[in-house]
Order: structure tokens, then C-alpha cells, then sequence
């Protein structure tokens, strides 16, 4: 199969030098990547800017703002038969990006924006042999906005995953079904939950 694979932050400026982030190391999307190619997959990457190595078979987009992710994501997404969307994008950036870095010592106040929901737009446009994984990163014991998301953005399968995932080793995740299955994987490092996603992911195709 063709996979496409987002992974990393997105860095939403403030100035030439500050930016908003989320705090995601990329290590899930170089764990399925790696799974995907291993299995015989092609792989295409669209990545943040991360500072862990990646399989060098794959096709490799960087990025580097939401809005960048948001356009290479829906340019890859018809061209591929599965999208699993493990970047951390950042919700908010910054209304007005300053061309001149903003000097110490003044108070500043920055009036934030909403980022594009990249999950729904690929959503929108997915066709009836196109598959979606999306991540949702939530209190392990409130399922319910993992579930409102699945449904709202149209995805296959999704990832609940509590918030000490983030730029850890390893991960402690509910994979969550549209007819209402669940599956609770214990905490284990993000190679091997990326063997098990990729195996959920495919044959979500049978």
C-alpha cells in the first residue's frame, strides 16, 4: 500500500526567532514508518521539524507551520490509500507574526488564532478506499472526546492516548473503532505500539 505518514511539531512564528510548539519529539511516526517499510509499504513522510533520524526510504516532506502540514497533507493525501496523522500540530498560532524580533524588557501580549484542523479537511475529501488513523491525545479515563472526534472528522480508527505520550518513549493508548470496539494496549515502547497500529491500520482494508 501507499501510507502516508505526518509526524513532529508544527513551529507556529511569533518573530524571526520565537515560535509556538508542541512538545513531540516525532519518535510514533518514525516507528510506523519503519514498521510500514518493513512490512513492504511505500512510505511518504510529512514532517515538522524534528531532530530524530527517519528511514531513509521514505519520500520526505518537511515542513514547518500548520499551515504548510494542512497543504502538503491534502496535495498527498489523494495520491495514498492510508493516512495515520501522528504529528502534535499546534492549535494556535500567533494572529500577527512579527517581522523584527521582539525585544526584552516590554510586556507583550500575543492574540492567538486557530490552526487548520487537518484531520477534518482530509476528512473531507477521503474516498470510500482511503483509510484515516488520527492520535488524540486526552485524559486516559475520559474516552468521550476521542470518540466525539472519530466521528466528527470521519476517521477509521483512532489512537486515545493520555498526555504523558508526549515526547516519551513509550506510550499507553485505546485504539477506538467507529461501531464502538475498543482495544486497550499497555504501556510499551512506540516501536512496538507502531507494529500493533500498523497491523490494526491495515486491516482496517479487509
Amino acid at each position: 500500500m501507499r501510507i502516508l505518514i505526518t509526524a513532529g511539531p508544527t513551529h507556529e512564528p511569533i518573530d524571526p526567532v520565537r515560535y509556538i510548539a508542541n512538545r513531540s519529539s516525532g519518535g510514533m511516526g518514525q516507528g510506523l514508518a519503519a514498521a510500514a517499510i518493513r512490512d513492504g509499504h511505500f512510505v511518504t513522510l510529512i514532517l515538522g521539524p524534528v531532530s530524530i533520524s527517519m528511514p531513509k526510504s521514505a519520500k520526505r516532506i518537511d515542513v514547518e507551520t500548520s499551515r504548510e502540514m494542512h497543504a502538503a497533507v491534502l496535495a498527498e493525501f489523494p495520491k495514498h490509500d492510508l493516512l495515520i496523522m501522528a504529528a502534535a500540530v499546534a492549535d494556535y498560532r500567533p494572529r500577527v507574526v512579527h517581522q523584527h524580533k521582539l525585544e526584552r524588557g516590554d510586556m507583550q501580549t500575543i492574540e492567538l488564532e486557530p490552526t487548520e484542523d487537518i484531520l477534518a479537511a482530509a476528512g473531507a475529501i477521503k474516498r470510500l478506499d482511503q483509510r484515516m488513523v488520527g492520535f488524540s491525545l486526552v485524559d486516559k479515563a475520559d474516552l468521550s472526546r476521542s470518540v466525539e472526534k472519530l466521528a466528527r472528522k470521519n476517521l477509521d480508527l483512532i489512537v486515545s492516548n493520555p498526555l504523558e505520550t508526549m515526547n516519551s518513549p513509550t506510550i499507553d493508548a485505546v485504539l477506538l473503532w467507529p461501531d464502538g470496539r475498543s482495544e486497550e494496549l499497555p504501556c510499551r515502547s512506540k516501536a512496538l505500539f507502531a507494529d500493533k497500529l500498523l497491523e490494526r491500520a491495515v486491516a482496517l482494508f479487509g
